[in-house]
């Protein structure tokens, strides 16, 4: 069977492109298709994200067209509601789902000098950086990994915080100095999973996907935007939430943060995994009761 890949053309984006075709082994012949989205074009002008379809929706386009069968995305950028006609076939196994600290020199976080440069465009982020370290100023760091990295070897900040999974995925895991533990610093739904998408009504396909879904990390990540679809929380609120599935259990941990992180709500719920999408829908109401949409809607602005 042969299976036109999309992906974006970003060196992370085909990295992960190329790890699904090796999952896939001699099931498939895989074409990898580069395709340039919205996010792309921002990101490389130095633009804010508007929300997080800027990174999927031109991919979404191409599988609705037939141009590709099916697209890999991180899944920390696809929307909560997928497009009519789209569904989320396959997410292998999850990689290590935290953040992580790369500074110059290098220096732990909690070493950093007062009035450190910290580089970062994720609300969520820098209301945990601030809440640690209200010292610390926090700056937008946008473009791909290698443009951040590079900026911060160039002085442009004394540190980033970046998805572990991602240096990991680009084989530099020697640029980490710290990787930050669950409890300073909650991840964004759907971290170190990979996410692969393709039509609802391609059989085919999916029966082919289905060889490299990785059960537990489905219904964490499941679990995750469950929530985020419940709380209707963008790529521009504050909200952190991350599952754990063992022995057909999940738990779920979720967060909400005012922008300068002086405040939150953080909550748990557990449950059967089965019931991942329930136990992220019920958590969101419970955040929703202890006044989770007025950060929300501040972190948002």
């Amino acid at each position: 069977m042969k299976l036109r890949l999309g992906a974006r053309g970003s060196a992370l984006s085909l990295v992960q492109a190329r790890l699904t075709a090796s999952a896939l082994g001699d099931r498939a012949e895989v074409e990898i298709v580069e395709v340039r989205t919205t996010g792309d074009r921002r990101s490389a002008a130095g633009a804010p994200i508007g929300w997080k379809g800027d990174f999927t929706k031109e991919l979404d386009e191409q599988l609705v067209a037939g141009g590709i069968d099916a697209a890999v995305h991180s899944l920390k950028d696809v929307p909560a509601a997928l497009r009519d006609g789209l569904v989320l076939a396959a997410v292998p196994k999850r990689e290590d789902p935290r953040d992580a600290l790369v500074s110059r020199p290098r220096l732990a976080f909690a070493d950093l000098p007062a009035g450190s440069r910290i580089g970062t465009s994720s609300p969520r982020r820098t209301a945990q950086v601030l809440a640690a370290r209200p010292d610390l100023s926090v700056s937008a760091a946008r473009g791909n990994v290698d443009t951040r990295l590079r900026r911060l070897r160039e002085g442009k900040w004394d540190a980033l915080v970046l998805a572990r999974a991602g240096l990991a995925r680009l084989s530099r895991l020697e640029e980490i100095v710290e990787v930050f533990p669950e409890s300073r610093m909650l991840p964004a739904a759907g971290q170190g999973a990979l996410g692969i998408v393709t039509r609802a009504d391609d059989v085919e396909t999916r029966a082919l996907l289905a060889h490299v879904d990785d059960l537990a990390s489905h219904e964490e990540v499941l679990a995750e935007r469950s929530l985020l679809a419940a709380l209707e929380a963008g790529c521009r609120a504050p909200v952190a939430a991350l599952a754990r599935a063992t022995d057909r259990a999940l738990t779920l941990e979720a967060a909400v943060f005012s922008a300068d992180g002086s405040r939150s709500i953080r909550e748990t719920r557990s449950g059967d995994a089965a019931d991942a999408a329930g136990i992220g829908k019920a958590l969101a109401e419970r955040l929703l009761e202890l006044g989770a949409a007025e950060l929300i809607a501040e972190g948002s602005r």
